[in-house]
């Protein structure tokens, strides 16, 4: 499936707006507390175990935009947003949404 943060995509025609689609992924107090306990595997202000549960928590939501998209029918997702925000009691929990229009393109 196609992805993309613009509105248009070179080369294909947008046939249908099918809707805008969503996908969330949610990482909790837990993670944020193993992760500073393993505060040793930051190297130069970046921590590696960190990014990478970013990063999963980011695909689960892209995967899960993309499977909207197509139980609408749509082949394609245009205008891709990813926010992340602090949720919870105190902001103890990280999300990731992944939001753009579903879009059939030929």
């Amino acid at each position: 499936m196609l992805v993309s943060t613009t509105h248009t995509l070179q080369g294909k025609e947008i046939t249908d707006y099918k809707g805008v689609v969503t996908g969330e992924a949610i990482l909790g107090a837990n993670i944020f507390r193993d992760l500073f306990a393993g505060i040793r595997d930051i190297v130069g202000g970046r921590s590696a175990a960190y990014e990478e549960e970013l990063a999963k928590a980011r695909q689960i939501a892209m995967s899960e935009m993309q499977e909207r998209a197509q139980v609408l029918g749509g082949n394609a997702v245009i205008g891709v947003d990813l926010d992340y925000e602090t949720v919870g009691q105190n902001g103890s929990m990280l999300m990731v949404s992944a939001t753009g229009t579903a879009v059939v393109v030929r």
